[in-house]
């Protein structure tokens, strides 16, 4: 899944484009099948928790896609949590596809999203804190993401014993990347 890319640039129709190669656009429901699988593909690896179609379908709106001759082989969902947060959610890049600039162009789509949604912070839950931390992102203790606990983690299978990485990014400048939400 970690992966390296170039920089996106979100238009006004909701496409980011990440050079020549890679661009992320708004899923649609066309998208929802594939979206399924690829997240599940990594749940079933533990990387990420299993979504159902229906959860899926739910959330659409939050998820940008990457195509690659008409076949969606990477995803991530942008989540507001609270006014000024947002959870990058669901990222994942078809196994074959990894390394290859997918997931960090999803990535920087809602990183762009976020900050025109006037967002001052996203957040993911990782088990590769690397690949965050290459795209702008500091570790922070879970706990200082008080409504992501209690709002979600609690009702987690792997709750209080979960073992995911908080990685957080400021969207504006000067931003306290560790400050409550």
């Amino acid at each position: 899944m970690p992966d390296e890319g170039t920089a996106g640039v979100v238009s006004a129709g909701g496409v980011v484009s990440a050079g020549a190669a890679l661009r992320a656009e708004r899923a649609t429901v066309h998208d929802a099948d594939a979206i399924h699988r690829l997240v599940n593909f990594w749940a079933a690896k533990g990387e990420m928790l299993p979504r159902t179609l229906g959860e899926t379908y739910e959330n659409l709106r939050d998820f940008f896609v990457v195509r690659e001759n008409g076949e969606t082989v990477a995803c991530g969902a942008l989540h507001i949590t609270w006014a000024d947060l947002a959870e990058l959610k669901s990222l994942a890049v078809r196994e074959d596809r990894a390394s290859a600039g997918y997931g960090s162009t999803i990535v920087r789509a809602c990183i762009e999203e976020g900050r025109a949604l006037g967002l001052e912070r996203l957040f993911a839950l990782t088990y590769r804190p690397g690949f965050f931390e290459r795209l702008g992102f500091q570790q922070v203790d879970v706990m200082t993401l008080p409504r992501k606990v209690w709002n979600e983690c609690y009702r987690c299978p792997k709750f209080p014993g979960c073992n995911e990485i908080a990685m957080v990014i400021d969207l504006v400048p000067g931003g306290a990347a560790g400050a409550s939400s």
